[in-house]
């Protein structure tokens, strides 16, 4: 079956992989983004909407125009150390927009909805692997907004019908495999691409913040995914809602973690190359440990993430790396 898709972020990092994927897969695709940190060449699509998801009117008309089945939404601000700076900019924006989206979807009739959410929502877990029904207490507003939208979202499908999956990423990393899109944020915040960036001297000396964590090395452990395989989920998770499935929220990770110097000592191994870095204090925000029970999406979705051990991972971004104008 094929679907008529909007992609919000389109032109973002995960957003861009999904275009390509729903096309591949032969379904028809609206990209959404006001490429305010998004990439205009990134957004391959059947149709390029450039506007903000704030703009109902707009939003709703074209959901209507192109007769539109079912919305991805990848649009939002990511920095979690920014949001401890800013944390109105990213209630305003991860929250108060998506609510403009839903409430778009409903003018238009949409009812199914796939929400990038994150990791983030369970703050410092007290347990790993982190399954979903541990307790949610985000500690910064990043996980705090993406929550605020989680918890709105039962209230649309009570009140309106619309059916939700909330995709909870660890840590999306990764290239295409054919290395035409990869990770180019403006600037740049992820550890992967800045590791390869040092080691290729088209970036500065890595930083390395906090190296006493209560963990193996004393950096942090996170749990890194392939951003083409959380591709496949969002496309699992969207023909779930179409067949008829119950609303819910899924972890996507490896099921591994894996530490700053662990992730150094793949770059330095992958390039052949060092990578240069000093240590710094604990960024505020950032939990000592993050690994994702991945059981729930594999049960439900037939989901595997196949792509995502860290030498794939970190090979797949440096080739993109190496593509693109230094």
């Amino acid at each position: 079956m094929t679907h008529r898709v909007l992609v919000t972020g389109a032109g973002g990092y995960i957003g861009s992989h999904m275009l390509a994927c729903l096309r591949e897969a032969g379904h028809f695709v609206v990209a959404l983004d006001n490429f305010e940190n998004g990439h205009r060449s990134a957004a391959r699509a059947d149709h390029v909407l450039e506007c903000g998801v704030e703009n109902r009117t707009l939003v709703a008309a074209a959901l209507v125009s192109h007769r539109i089945d079912a919305v991805l939404h990848f649009a939002g601000y990511i920095q979690v150390e920014e949001s401890v700076r800013e944390p109105v900019r990213y209630y305003v924006n991860n929250f108060g927009c998506t609510i403009v989206l839903l409430n778009a979807m409903v003018d238009a009739g949409v009812k199914r909805f796939v929400f990038s959410s994150s990791a983030a929502v369970y703050g410092a877990p007290a347990t790993n692997p982190v399954t979903e029904t541990h307790a949610c207490a985000p500690i910064n507003a990043y996980g705090k907004s993406k929550l605020l939208v989680e918890q709105a979202l039962p209230e649309f499908e009570h009140t309106h019908g619309l059916t939700s999956i909330s995709m909870r990423y660890f840590n999306a990393a990764g290239a295409k495999s054919d290395a035409s899109l990869g990770e180019r944020h403006k600037p740049e915040t992820h550890l992967i691409p800045l590791a390869i960036a040092a080691a290729t001297s088209s970036g500065p000396p890595l930083t390395i913040y906090g190296s006493d964590y209560d963990t193996p090395d004393g950096c942090c452990v996170r749990d890194y995914v392939h951003v083409e395989d959380i591709c496949d989920a969002h496309l699992l998770a969207l023909n779930h809602l179409v067949a008829g499935a119950a609303s819910t929220a899924l972890n996507l990770g490896s099921g591994c973690g894996h530490s700053v110097r662990e992730v150094i000592d793949t770059v330095a191994r992958v390039t052949g190359r060092p990578v240069p870095h000093t240590v710094a204090s604990r960024r505020p925000g950032d939990p000592s440990s993050l690994v994702a029970d991945i059981s729930r999406a594999e049960r439900l979705l037939g989901w595997t993430p196949t792509r995502s051990n860290l030498e794939r991972i970190v090979g797949d971004a440096a080739r993109w790396h190496c593509r693109i104008p230094k």
